[in-house]
């Protein structure tokens, strides 16, 4: 068991992390499902809906590297995409906890870090007084030519944690694969729970 540092970093206290959760999300994202070809410019405008006083970045530190991190928010406050969505199915973005990214190096999983990324981020929504948390995964057809043969999906453990799929509730968002020449859209499935 590695001796890890979970902490809470919002407003100001993200600033110093920003590249560092950048590099970490280009990294983990890098492979199956998402397949993203990140670059620090995508991730500059992606990543500046965190900085307000509602968002709330997990992070995890060995000493001082941070090697994993957490992020979420107000839906209303996030992506517009997101937020639409939501909104045509019948919810209040503003009512909504939206949890971006979980992302972790893969030699510290398996510890239960990805429990206390969740736990942190929906005690944040409750103390924010929202009703509901959701998040969005990227839906990939199963016969992917570059998906893993030992791939796992995180289905199972999102459903432990009571998130369920909203049946035909789904956004689009681009990005650049990294077998393909330009960004094209992804079709990101909404999970749901009540906080």
């Amino acid at each position: 068991m590695t001796n890890i540092k979970i902490i809470n970093l919002n407003g100001d206290d993200i600033w110093p992390w920003f590249d560092a959760i950048a590099d970490l999300r280009i990294q983990i994202f890098r492979g199956f499902p998402y397949l993203y070809d990140g670059t620090r410019a995508y991730e500059q405008k992606y990543l500046k809906h965190y900085l307000n006083k509602h968002s709330l970045v997990v992070g995890a530190f060995d000493g001082k590297k941070l090697v994993g991190a957490a992020t979420c928010g107000i839906l209303s406050e996030h992506d517009k995409s997101f937020s639409e969505t939501l909104s045509d199915a019948g919810f209040n973005p503003e009512t909504m906890l939206y949890c971006g990214e979980s992302v972790l190096l893969p030699e510290y999983r398996g510890q239960g870090f990805r429990h206390a990324f969740f736990d942190r981020r929906e005690a944040h929504g409750r103390d924010l007084g929202l009703q509901f948390s959701c998040f969005a995964a990227v839906s990939r057809p199963l016969n992917h030519p570059l998906k893993p043969e030992n791939y796992q999906s995180l289905d199972e453990f999102w459903y432990k944690r009571d998130y369920v799929p909203l049946e035909g509730v789904e956004a689009d968002f681009s990005w650049k694969d990294v077998d393909q020449p330009k960004e094209t859209d992804k079709t990101m499935q909404i999970w749901l729970k009540m906080l």
